[in-house]
């Protein structure tokens, strides 16, 4: 079915193992599937207070937890980005040429009333399909 697709690998809410399984289903053979995780930049503020050497031990944690949530997964490239996941993931998808993205959704908190979900955003501004998971 598709060619390329980008799974979303929000780290704190799950969805990345049926993400990736969905992923393989929809996969047409040859293709290939990336597994893409995105940190939200500290604002300048907050950067302010906290030490580089922290940050930078922050940045090695996540590349950490995405290769072993990847491990032993051979099909799937991992990718790491900075930025908004609802601008980022829809930016990148069309940078690559992927023709899918399957995001996850999640029971919206109070934020999510006034700005939307990020998987509400990159239905939105994506230029390829987009499968969200419940």
């Amino acid at each position: 079915m598709y060619n390329k697709i980008i799974v979303a690998m929000a780290l704190d809410h799950g969805f990345s193992p049926t993400a990736i399984q969905l992923a393989r289903k929809l996969l047409n053979e040859g293709g290939k599937i990336i597994a893409v995780h995105i940190s939200e930049p500290l604002n300048n503020v907050a950067r302010l207070y906290i030490d580089e050497k922290e940050i930078d031990k922050a940045h090695k944690s996540v590349h950490d937890e995405v290769d072993k949530r990847l491990e032993n997964q051979s099909d799937v490239e991992p990718v790491i980005l900075t930025g908004h996941p609802g601008r980022e993931l829809p930016d990148y998808a069309e940078k690559i040429g992927a023709d899918c993205i399957i995001v996850g959704s999640h029971k919206p908190g109070l934020e999510d009333f006034f700005l939307g979900s990020t998987s509400a955003r990159v239905v939105r501004h994506a230029k390829c399909a987009v499968h969200v998971l419940r």
